[in-house]
């Protein structure tokens, strides 16, 4: 289930997602947002819409103090507090002593964050990012469209993007959200 789609253009980020809830061979197109913004960041979720709940509307941002590098706030501090969010809303799985969670985009201080179920924090290279089944489709969309992105508004590669997902995914479905951070 699920396309969740970041970009960064000038020092905004869009995020996209879609609307499909899937299980086995059953979809439904959903109301609930795939995109919450959390204080100064913006999450956009894959995994499970209860763990995109509790990231919207149970999670508090934890302070990042100046004196720390964002990429060690958001692999330390920034995470801790994710594990507790997790696990305070009985989502966090404990498996063969290896804690669970799950995995969702973070837009925060101008750089899309790709959050793991093990909780690693990484960034690309490039400056977008996808999730959910239909990641590659959309990756794929943003590259192409990214030598030309000049001539293009960025909601609409986050569209085009969606849209590719959705043509070859059966797990992708609009209508599809977008929100912007700046």
């Amino acid at each position: 289930m699920t396309c969740i789609v970041a970009l960064k253009h000038k020092g905004v980020i869009y995020m996209g997602a879609d609307s499909a809830g899937v299980g086995g061979y059953s979809l439904s197109v959903r109301t609930d947002p795939k995109i919450y913004r959390s204080g100064p960041a913006l999450f956009g979720f894959t995994t499970s819409f209860r763990m995109g709940q509790l990231l919207g509307h149970a999670f508090e941002m934890p302070k990042h103090h100046r004196d720390v590098p964002i990429e060690k706030f958001m692999a330390t501090t920034f995470i801790d507090a994710i594990r507790k969010c997790l696990k305070d809303g009985g989502f966090a799985q404990l498996k063969e002593s290896v804690e669970k969670g799950g995995t969702f985009l973070v837009g925060y201080h101008g750089k899309i964050f790709h959050v793991d179920d093990d909780y690693q924090v990484g960034t690309a290279r490039v400056p977008f990012e996808a999730v959910g089944c239909g990641f590659d489709l959309a990756l794929g969309s943003l590259h192409a469209t990214h030598t030309i992105a000049k001539s293009i508004h960025p909601r609409a590669r986050i569209r085009l993007a969606l849209r590719a997902a959705e043509c070859f995914s059966a797990g992708v479905r609009a209508p599809f959200l977008i929100q912007e951070l700046r």
